[in-house]
């Protein structure tokens, strides 16, 4: 019984916070998406991995939200946008496979071949992001960070484990 609710509330999470999320202004949502990456990539930002980004564009797309944030970097610092003029290179994906990706919990490329993650435009700069994404060292986020990260992650994993064996075993009869 709790193992179906807990995969109904993982498969239906964006359904769920699509229209909370909607409602919350895009300034508050920048904002917030901003001190987290800064916070995740405080060390590449001290060592200015991120000047690839400068007078670029990265779109990232929560398909099932319906939401995208626009990330750029100038003057030694991230910049968050909900729009920009046109993106160089576009991450995206699910909530519950970006979430997965985020928490380590499944690999990029594997939901790239299995197209349910989808980068478009400068492929080059996109192997960037990504190669960036990779070298993050989770040891040393900050320690709530990294435990609700790892909570949610495995929330999400545990819920589309089950869905999907709740699946094999209806087809299989």
């Amino acid at each position: 019984m709790l193992n179906k609710i807990h995969s109904q509330l993982v498969e239906n999470a964006a359904l769920i916070l699509r229209a909370p999320l909607q409602l919350l202004p895009s300034a508050i949502q920048n904002k917030a998406l901003l001190e987290g990456l800064k916070s995740v990539f405080k060390e590449a930002l001290v060592d200015g991995d991120f000047e690839f980004l400068e007078d670029k564009w990265l779109k990232v797309n929560v398909r099932d939200l319906d939401l995208s944030w626009y990330i750029s970097y100038e003057n030694e610092q991230l910049i968050v946008a909900d729009n920009a003029v046109e993106e160089d290179v576009s991450f995206s994906g699910n909530l519950n496979d970006l979430v997965l990706i985020a928490g380590r919990k499944e690999d990029p490329d594997t939901l790239f071949f299995q197209r349910r993650l989808s980068i478009e435009g400068d492929t080059e700069l996109g192997l960037e992001v990504k190669n960036l994404m990779d070298s993050v060292d989770f040891d040393a986020l900050p320690k709530p960070m990294l435990a609700c990260l790892n909570q949610l992650a495995d929330f999400v994993y545990k819920g589309v484990q089950t869905s999907a064996k709740q699946s094999e075993t209806i087809h299989a009869h």
